[in-house]
């Protein structure tokens, strides 16, 4: 939990100034979700647009495998984006679409140097949870 949740953590942060190349991203994902995070604030960063605020999470495990010692987890979450909203580098609301609940599934792996890490997710459309 501590993985998923530092890394919703360090997107808001990064997303404060489009930072797509922030080092810490990597502490907490790795794979298809770093690339998806690196990718989602560089074009913030080529069209100009920052983000304001920061999401809440409501996640919960739903498994682990293997249950005696896991390695990986899936966790369900509901993202409140209401007050995590983009905006232009000149201060101005990039649009008047107001912030919403997503639906959130995602993966959490130890990795070979013990650390766990968010390896994929998948956001739902906005209104999803």
């Amino acid at each position: 939990m501590a993985a998923y949740l530092g890394m919703w953590q360090k997107y808001a942060q990064a997303s404060h100034t489009s930072d797509w190349q922030a080092p810490y991203l990597s502490q907490y994902a790795a794979g298809d979700a770093l690339q998806f995070l690196s990718r989602d604030l560089y074009t913030d960063h080529y069209n100009g647009l920052v983000s304001k605020g920061d999401p809440a999470n409501n996640p919960r495990v739903t498994s682990v495998s293997p249950e005696d010692t896991p390695t990986s987890a899936m966790i369900d979450d509901c993202v409140d984006a209401r007050n995590w909203l983009r905006y232009r580098t000149d201060g101005s609301l990039l649009d008047d679409t107001a912030g919403a609940f997503h639906k959130v599934l995602a993966e959490v792996r130890v990795h070979t140097d013990g650390k766990w890490r968010v390896t994929r997710f998948g956001i739902g459309d906005p209104g999803s949870c």
